[in-house]
C-alpha cells in the first residue's frame, strides 16, 4: 500500500462529511444540550444552529481565545430569526478552556462532540481527557473522530502526520483499544464507524476518518454537589435566540401576524372599493371560504365580511383566524381574542370580535416607519452573518 495513492479527492470534502455525521446523529436522537470541544472556528456550531432538531443549549469550547473572538459573531441570530422566531429556545455559549480540565458548566449534557480533537493532545493527556469527558462530565453520548493512520499512505504527497500539530495518529486497533477501555472504566458502550471510505481493494485500510460513538449505559440525574465547584473556563460569548417560548416574543410575533393579515384584508377591500362604484360592496378573501365551511374551531361561524364604518375599516376576527400561521400560533379563537385585548397596538370592538383599522393610509405610513426602524435595529445585531457551506478549511489538516 505504501506505493499506491488515491488520486480522487473526497466529495464532499472530508471535513463536511464529519460535520454531516454529527448533524445526522442530532436529527436522529434530538439531544437538547450539545457541547463541541475543540470548536476552533465554530463551523460545526454554525451548522448545528441551522439544524437544531430540538437543541436548546449549544456550547463550544476551545483553548484558543483569539480564534473564538474572531469567529464568535458568526453564531449571532439572523434577521430571519427575529422575524420568524423558532418554537423552542436556543442559547449558544463559547468558552475558552481545555478538555482536560474539570468545568462544572460542562456537566449534564446529552451529547459531547470531539471532532478531530484527541490527536492534538499529548499522549499523556489522553487519560485526563477520558476521565474528564466520560467520568466527570458523564454525558449521554460522545462522538469522537480522529485520523486513521493506516489510511495515510493513500494520501498523495503526505509525509508523516496529517497536521503539524498532531501529537499522534492511531491505527484502528489502537483507537478501538482506547475506546473499549473507556467503556469498561466509565460504563459506556461503543460503536465504530467512519467517513471517507477508500475504493476497491484499498477498503481494507478502513475509513480515512475513524469515528467512535459512545452511549452511556445508565440513566439518571447526577449529583449537584460538584456543580458548586469554581469555574475554570472563561466565557467568551453568549447569545440567546428569540423564541416563542419567551412570552414577550410570542406576544409580539402573534400580534404582528394578526396585523399583517388584517392589513392585507383591509388593502384588498380598499382596492375592490376603488374599482366598485357601490359603496356597500363587501370583500372577503377566497381562502376564508374553506375555514368557514368547517366553522371556527370545529363549530359554526357567523359570516361577516370586511366593511367600513366611518373612518374605520372593520375586519372581523374570524377572517384573521383563517390565516394558518395565526391558527398555529394561537390554537384557539378564545386565546387569540385574549392575547389581542391586552395589546395596545390592536384596536378592537367592544365585544372583541372585530379589528378596527384606519381607512386613511397616512396612519399606515407611520407604522411603516416604525417597522423600518425595528428592522434596522435587528440588522445591527445580525450584521454580516452569512452561511458559507463550501469553504475548504485547509489541506490534510482537514482529512
Amino acid at each position: 500500500l505504501t506505493t499506491l495513492t488515491m488520486t480522487t479527492p473526497f466529495s464532499p470534502p472530508l471535513y463536511m462529511q464529519r460535520y454531516q455525521f454529527v448533524i445526522d446523529y442530532v436529527k436522529t436522537y434530538r439531544p437538547k444540550k450539545v457541547i463541541d470541544f475543540g470548536c476552533a472556528e465554530c463551523c460545526l456550531l454554525k451548522k448545528l444552529k441551522f439544524h437544531r432538531n430540538g437543541i436548546q443549549l449549544l456550547v463550544g469550547v476551545d483553548i484558543n481565545s483569539v480564534v473564538l473572538l474572531k469567529r464568535m459573531h458568526m453564531l449571532a441570530p439572523l434577521i430571519s430569526d427575529y422575524l420568524q422566531p423558532s418554537d423552542g429556545p436556543l442559547t449558544i455559549e463559547l468558552y475558552q478552556g481545555s478538555v482536560t480540565e474539570r468545568e462544572p458548566c460542562t456537566r449534564g449534557f446529552d451529547l459531547v462532540t470531539c471532532v478531530e480533537l484527541i490527536e492534538h493532545l499529548e499522549l499523556v493527556e489522553v487519560a485526563s481527557f477520558s476521565e474528564v469527558v466520560f467520568g466527570y462530565m458523564s454525558p449521554g453520548a460522545v462522538i469522537v473522530s480522529t485520523p486513521n493512520v493506516e489510511f495515510n499512505p493513500l494520501l498523495p504527497g503526505l509525509r508523516g502526520f496529517r497536521n503539524y500539530d498532531h501529537k499522534f495518529e492511531w491505527t484502528r486497533a489502537e483507537f478501538q483499544t482506547w475506546a473499549h477501555k473507556v467503556c469498561r472504566d466509565y460504563g459506556y458502550s461503543v460503536h465504530f464507524t467512519g467517513v471517507g471510505e477508500a475504493v476497491g481493494h484499498w477498503r481494507e485500510v478502513g475509513f480515512c476518518t475513524q469515528i467512535a460513538v459512545f452511549q452511556r449505559n445508565f440513566h439518571g440525574s447526577m449529583s449537584n454537589a460538584e456543580r458548586l465547584e469554581p469555574s475554570v473556563y472563561r466565557l467568551m460569548y453568549k447569545v440567546v435566540y428569540p423564541s416563542l417560548s419567551d412570552n414577550n416574543i410570542y406576544q409580539r410575533t402573534l400580534v404582528n401576524e394578526v396585523l399583517y393579515e388584517a392589513q392585507h384584508l383591509r388593502q384588498e377591500w380598499l382596492s375592490r372599493m376603488n374599482m366598485d362604484s357601490n359603496n356597500n360592496a363587501h370583500f372577503c378573501a377566497p381562502p376564508l371560504m374553506d375555514v368557514f365551511q368547517h366553522g371556527v374551531e370545529g363549530g359554526t361561524c357567523d359570516w361577516q365580511p370586511v366593511y367600513q364604518q366611518g373612518g374605520t375599516i372593520c375586519v372581523p376576527l374570524a377572517c384573521v383566524w383563517s390565516s394558518p400561521r395565526v391558527r398555529a400560533l394561537c390554537g384557539s379563537m378564545q386565546r387569540l381574542r385574549e392575547e389581542l385585548l391586552v395589546d395596545s397596538r390592536v384596536r378592537m370592538s367592544a365585544d372583541g370580535t372585530v379589528l378596527n383599522l384606519p381607512a386613511d393610509d397616512d396612519d399606515d405610513d407611520e407604522e411603516e416607519v416604525e417597522e423600518e426602524e425595528d428592522v434596522k435595529a435587528v440588522s445591527g445585531v445580525a450584521n454580516n452573518v452569512e452561511e458559507d457551506w463550501d469553504r475548504e478549511l485547509g489541506c490534510y489538516g482537514n482529512v
